[in-house]
């Protein structure tokens, strides 16, 4: 493994280590920012409203029971095609409940007595979640994009399966080759990527999150 690392020709070109980085971030943050742009805004409403909660958790997690391998096939057979699309689809099905779980959780438990104050200074329901409820959840709100980001990273190594890159490229083909240092390599890759972009969210919520909030 240490062979195939630091052998330069595995890093350069369109197939090379760099480009396969490249590809995995791509499916990841791809998957990651439509999972967000769906799931936000359900846990937004249903913790603020407290509306439709057992249902959309619910569903979540049943999502998230599901096999990856098996949800990829079931994309492929929904949109008959193989390439990005069902992996996309894939993706975000895992990505969705840890967000959507820790945004409800953390408007769910805001203080009541701190929303009646915010109501009684005469702030409307707008802005009672922006000013106060969502501040106050934003260290659950991260957490779930951070646990999302660690399954998105992790599992996109699926999309080899479907003759796309990524750094399961290097796991799927290793395997058929019987060629371990690169599998080895593969898996090692998606490890540090997974704990890079966990060190980066970690450091979101350092500079995002209130000196009162990371004290409590």
């Amino acid at each position: 493994m240490w062979q195939y690392l630091t052998d330069s020709y595995n890093w350069s070109g369109n197939e090379g280590i760099w480009a396969r980085i490249v590809q995995h971030l791509w499916y990841t943050f791809a998957a990651l920012g439509l999972s967000a742009v769906i799931a936000l805004p359900i846990g937004l409403w249903i913790g603020h409203t407290r509306r439709g909660a057992f249902l959309a958790i619910n569903l979540g997690n049943a999502a998230r029971a599901l096999p990856s391998l098996g949800l990829l096939m079931i994309a492929v057979l929904l949109t008959n095609q193989i390439g990005f699309l069902p992996v996309l689809i894939a993706l975000v099905a895992l990505g969705i409940p840890p967000i959507l779980a820790s945004t409800y959780a953390g408007l769910s438990g805001v203080d009541p007595a701190t929303i009646d104050a915010a109501r009684g200074m005469g702030m409307t329901g707008r802005e009672i979640l922006t000013k106060v409820e969502i501040p106050i959840a934003l260290p659950l709100i991260i957490s779930g994009l951070r646990s999302a980001t660690l399954q998105i990273v992790s599992t996109a190594t699926i999309a080899a399966l479907v003759s796309l890159g990524g750094l399961g490229r290097y796991v799927v083909d290793g395997l058929k080759l019987r060629d371990f240092p690169q599998m080895f390599t593969g898996a090692l890759l998606v490890a540090l990527l997974a704990i890079g972009l966990d060190a980066i969210f970690a450091a979101i919520a350092r500079l995002t999150v209130s000196e009162g909030l990371k004290a409590r």
